[in-house]
């Protein structure tokens, strides 16, 4: 079976159980990158009823945004219902820049509390597909399948590799309430990707004519030192990070917590390095983040 025909026998099954378990069309999430441009051609092959949603993270590249925008337009005059969802923590609306400062530390490689608000609390109870690949990390490879059920509790946590019948019963019978997930194309390379793009002519976000080989929010830490560019390329979004960890210091401070960062500035050195400097301070010396941690 070719990957294209085995994705789309994939979302049948991910919207059969959708209809079955939820009474609602599949939800094929989009970020904007390649890996989604996939998807949603695969989900519409494949024939079956579809919404799509975008969590707008607020650090995306405008032409991200505009991008996302776009294919929205074309979805919606063909009657696919679309939605823009956007962030919020503690019963507030945030974004990228209010959330550090409630934080009260920056989002770091291991700490990335960002992804979590700003990408994942939402379809809670509903059956979702995203582009996760396997070929993207070993972590991925070790902890996401075909079919997962989703929960906060990693114990109670179903994933699923395989395609038969038989885990198709397991998976739709398990009284586990949370989030059911479908990976359609978790088994393709990044050249199945790109080949499948150029084959269908399919329209691709614009930062990969710029050079970029990755989409997602400016700045993100797991970018390395990609980040130096993507700040050459749009100095609004280091400015706009600096202030942040600005009114971040303020919090600290206000929290009765000294800190040896003096300035906004020392704290985007540190967080660009990735490293300690003389003096600096660490991220365990400050309650807030022992807190979220449960340290």
């Amino acid at each position: 079976m070719d990957l294209e025909k085995k994705a789309i026998e994939r979302v049948k099954t991910a919207s059969e159980m959708s209809l079955r378990l939820y009474g609602s069309p599949l939800v094929v999430t989009d970020s904007g990158g390649k890996d989604s441009t996939v998807c949603r051609e695969i989900v519409k092959r494949a024939g079956i009823p579809y919404e799509i949603q975008h969590n707008l993270t607020t650090a995306d590249a405008p032409q991200t945004i505009y991008y996302v925008r776009e294919i929205f337009r074309q979805l919606e005059q063909i009657g696919v219902p679309c939605r823009v969802n956007y962030p919020t923590y503690k019963g507030q609306q945030v974004t990228m820049w209010t959330l550090i400062p409630m934080k009260k530390f920056p989002p770091t490689r291991l700490q990335r509390y960002c992804c979590q608000v700003l990408k994942e609390n939402y379809c809670r109870d509903r059956f979702i597909t995203t582009g996760v690949r396997w070929a993207e990390s070993t972590k991925r490879k070790n902890n996401r399948g075909v079919f997962e059920n989703f929960t906060k509790d990693p114990n109670k946590k179903i994933i699923l590799n395989n395609d038969n019948d038989e885990n198709r019963r397991l998976f739709e019978n398990c009284a586990v309430k949370g989030k059911r997930i479908c990976n359609p194309i978790v088994d393709w390379e990044d050249r199945d990707v790109w080949e499948y793009i150029h084959c269908e002519r399919l329209l691709v976000n614009p930062l990969y004519d710029m050079g970029f080989h990755r989409v997602g929010c400016l700045g993100c830490p797991i970018a390395g030192k990609n980040r130096w560019t993507e700040f050459r390329l749009f100095p609004t979004y280091e400015r706009a990070y600096i202030r942040a960890f600005g009114k971040m210091l303020e919090a600290i401070h206000a929290s009765g917590v000294k800190t040896k960062w003096k300035t906004a500035g020392d704290v985007f050195s540190w967080w660009m390095e990735e490293g300690m400097v003389e003096g600096q301070i660490n991220l365990f010396d400050l309650p807030e983040w022992q807190g979220e941690n449960g340290t």
